[in-house]
């Protein structure tokens, strides 16, 4: 087996685990040197991570409650509502063990989940549960993650919302159809009711994260429908569906960025794929080759949709090399390495 980083034009990984950059650090240990949670660096970088920003300042904005902004059902405000906030720190690798993050996520369940199990895209200020009018696979998809990977899959709620998402994309059992999610195989209404790759793409890095052993055969035949539709267009084109007359990809899809709100672009196609098992596929290649072609001199990717003047702080400077995106890139050709192995 080859080692992933011999198609860079530099090595990054020195970079990447730099203690300057704490978060950043954490993720790299775990994820391209595979050091185990409990590992001491790992520890001691996740402890810095979270009493540096970007994670300090989105929890020290937090409300004692949970919420972040205001109370309800936290869509809004984008990109600092309770959402959004608990999604980015989910990707941002933060502790599932500090108190805060906890928090958040029992905020979440209590008040962001809709009565048919999924999540609404909701900014009310309301006690009472978002209507199933507003769910959609994009913000299920991001908060399943997100809640999936602060350990709290045993919970029922997030059993409820895993059935919803499985089976809104196959169509089986008992959907719960409407305005936003008009039907099967992420037809999406913000898409002219057209199925939506930035959805299918939220979607199936939620199940994929549910560990093998765990997923349901409901859950499976979600997933090898997801992979299907990522599959059934280049990812390097990312032509897939679109309604409104657009003829043409939406730009954001060749913008590699992080964090990662409802847009997706083709890197997060690929994470997607690698995470679900289709690693391997060769039709993964001309993708590969594009976001090869995306690297600097010195094997690092920009950022180039940061959200800027958006969060509760900013990440990157717009266009400027990202220790962020050079570890999503790496931990996909990584994975794309270990799959051709197999």
């Amino acid at each position: 087996m080859g080692d992933w980083r011999d198609r860079l034009r530099g090595d990054p990984l020195p970079w990447l685990l730099d203690e300057t950059a704490p978060a950043v650090r954490h993720l790299a240990l775990r994820h391209l040197l595979d050091r185990p949670a409990d590992d001491p660096e790992v520890r001691a970088a996740r402890d810095a991570a979270t009493r540096s920003d970007p994670i300090a300042a989105i929890l020290a904005a937090q409300d004692p409650a949970g919420w972040w902004e205001k109370p309800g059902h936290g869509y809004g405000p984008k990109y600092r509502g309770t959402t959004w906030s608990l999604i980015f720190l989910d990707q941002l690798g933060a502790d599932p063990d500090e108190p805060r993050v906890r928090a958040a996520c029992a905020y979440v369940l209590a008040h962001t989940q809709a009565p048919t199990g999924g999540f609404g895209c909701s900014a009310a200020l309301s006690e009472k549960p978002p209507p199933p009018g507003l769910v959609l696979h994009c913000l299920t998809g991001n908060l399943l993650r997100a809640l999936i990977g602060f350990g709290w899959l045993d919970d029922e709620r997030v059993g409820r919302a895993i059935a919803w998402q499985a089976t809104a994309i196959t169509g089986e059992g008992e959907p719960h159809w409407n305005a936003a999610t008009p039907g099967p195989g992420f037809r999406c209404g913000a898409n002219d009711g057209l199925p939506c790759g930035w959805g299918a793409a939220k979607a199936v890095l939620a199940l994929a994260r549910i560990p093998p052993e765990r997923r349901s055969p409901a859950v499976e035949r979600a997933l090898d429908t997801s992979v299907d539709f990522l599959l059934s267009r280049d990812p390097a084109v990312a032509d897939y569906p679109m309604g409104y007359g657009n003829t043409k990809p939406n730009g954001s899809w060749f913008r590699l960025g992080f964090p990662s709100g409802y847009v997706a672009d083709v890197l997060q196609v690929l994470e997607a794929l690698v995470e679900a098992g289709a690693g391997g596929d060769p039709r993964l290649a001309n993708a590969v080759d594009w976001l090869l072609a995306q690297q600097d001199a010195h094997g690092r990717w920009a950022n180039r949709y940061p959200y800027t003047d958006k969060m509760w702080v900013d990440i990157d400077a717009p266009g400027a090399p990202s220790r962020w995106v050079t570890l999503r890139a790496c931990r996909v050709l990584r994975g794309i390495e270990l799959a051709a192995a197999r």
